[in-house]
């Protein structure tokens, strides 16, 4: 009989996988002894593993260079983090590493940059595209970053108000962008995006604010829809629509020669998981080619925003089951020694998945549970694992401690949950540490932080004031 948790695993999905295998029964993560990681660091604990981030970009760039080479595609590929996802120095470090660009959301963001450029990891030949709704300090950041002769720092235009203050503040000729606001899926409680200009007054918009304006250099037509890049017939509809504002644009204005099509690849959130990331690639490309030469305008340059593809498979967190938890019949509770809703405030939020995988304990038999964080909180649960909001794990056993990871949680976590500030219950923030490979790719640890003390949360709450 069956009655193994690795059984279980085997008889669902295809296992091992490339970033996990078991090792003497216990879990590898990129052949990371994870219960190595637990016995000299602790639990709960954060890691990130950097190399997934080159790993990603990667695979990117290679995706786009074959889709131009096979359609004979003229023109550039520029990959662009988007920094929203991870703000860490860390996460821009490594992904810098990579020959690319970035895309800015805030005021604070240009701060981020001038730290990089002092430091050399950025040139004013790198691409700093500024989104996002603009105001007062963003406007200045921005303005001092081209001032400063940062000449490809892109402003994207959000809205109608942006172009006047950008040209008050920046002295001389500038280059912009402009976004386009999407229509959103019918299931949406709203019909268009908030963010950015709609399809039908682009071109008006150009014609009676960009066109006579000497100071002002239209480069880039900025597309993106919420829900990421699928393969259905929404998001090629909304292509289509792009495409043919980007080509009318083009034939009236010359210096436009670059695409941003934004983000939203998305990211393995199962074991069950399966997109065919090079088939999008060379569709999205086939597709620009192909309208491009129909309506007889140049290709242009394509660029990408991808913020979770790009540091979302490098992150992990890893718990403690403390205690379990008969609450009537059919519902066993495990206790986990950390919170969701404070380390993980997706799975709270928007009821994100990630994939759940005990550390340790794959030989044992197994149960289904529900997992429960550690505030008084009713919402601090998690459930949505993939096998159909059920989840099974080894079976508890107080003598036999267990440990459980959640895989791919390196981005928009640690920001939306406040990293080092006050948590929900006041739970600490855990200890996060940093996984890198040296020349001879031989793993290195280091501590970027340590788990939060009671007296850095009553310092913020003002109890230790003299």
């Amino acid at each position: 009989m069956n009655s193994k948790y690795i059984d279980l695993i085997d008889q669902s999905f295809y296992f091992p996988q490339d970033e996990f295998n078991l090792k003497e029964n216990t879990l590898q993560f990129h052949d990371i002894d994870l219960m190595e990681l637990v016995e000299q660091y602790g639990a709960p604990l954060k890691f990130t593993y950097l190399p997934q981030i080159s790993n990603n970009i990667q695979r990117a760039k290679s995706w786009f260079a074959d889709a131009f080479k096979k359609h004979d595609y003229k023109g550039k590929y520029n990959y662009c983090y988007c920094t929203k996802s991870s703000h860490f120095k860390h996460v821009l470090d490594e992904a810098l590493s990579n020959d690319i660009h970035i895309e800015t959301s805030s005021a604070f963001d240009l701060d981020i940059v001038k730290k990089l450029k002092a430091e050399g990891k950025i040139t004013d030949k790198t691409f700093v595209l500024s989104n996002g709704f603009k105001r007062e300090q963003y406007i200045t950041n921005i303005a001092e970053l081209i001032n400063s002769g940062h000449e490809n720092c892109i402003p994207i235009i959000d809205n109608y108000e942006e172009l006047d203050l950008l040209s008050q503040d920046i002295d001389g000729k500038f280059k912009v962008g402009i976004r386009i606001a999407s229509e959103e899926e019918p299931k949406f409680e709203f019909y268009t995006s908030r963010l950015g200009i709609g399809y039908k007054n682009i071109v008006p918009f150009y014609k009676n604010q960009i066109q006579e304006n000497d100071q002002v250099e239209l480069k880039m037509l900025h597309f993106f829809i919420n829900t990421g890049i699928r393969d259905n017939a929404y998001y090629w509809n909304e292509l289509t629509k792009c495409l043919k504002v980007y080509t009318a644009l083009k034939k009236i204005c010359p210096s436009l020669d670059s695409l941003n099509i934004g983000g939203g690849f998305p990211i393995k959130n199962s074991l069950a998981f399966d997109f065919d990331y090079a088939y999008m690639v060379d569709e999205i490309v086939n597709q620009i080619k192909t309208v491009c030469d129909l309506e007889g305008v140049a290709t242009p340059n394509i660029f990408t925003e991808f913020g979770s593809f790009t540091v979302g498979e490098s992150g992990g967190a890893i718990y403690k089951v403390l205690y379990q938890k008969q609450q009537n019949d059919r519902e066993k509770w495990n206790m986990i020694n950390s919170s969701f809703i404070t380390t993980l405030p997706d799975t709270w939020a928007i009821n994100k998945r990630f994939i759940m995988l005990p550390i340790n304990r794959w030989s044992d038999g197994y149960e289904r549970v529900l997992l429960g964080g550690l505030t008084c909180d009713s919402d601090d649960y998690y459930n949505s694992e993939q096998h159909v909001n059920a989840i099974y794990l080894p079976k508890y056993n107080k003598d036999k401690p267990l440990y459980i990871g959640f895989f791919n949680t390196g981005a928009y976590q640690e920001t939306i949950g406040g990293f080092g500030g006050l948590q929900h219950c006041l739970i600490p923030s855990p200890k996060h540490i940093l996984i890198q490979r040296d020349e001879e790719g031989k793993l290195t640890t280091k501590i970027f932080k340590e788990q939060q003390k009671s007296e850095d949360l009553l310092n913020i709450l003002g109890y230790n004031e003299n």
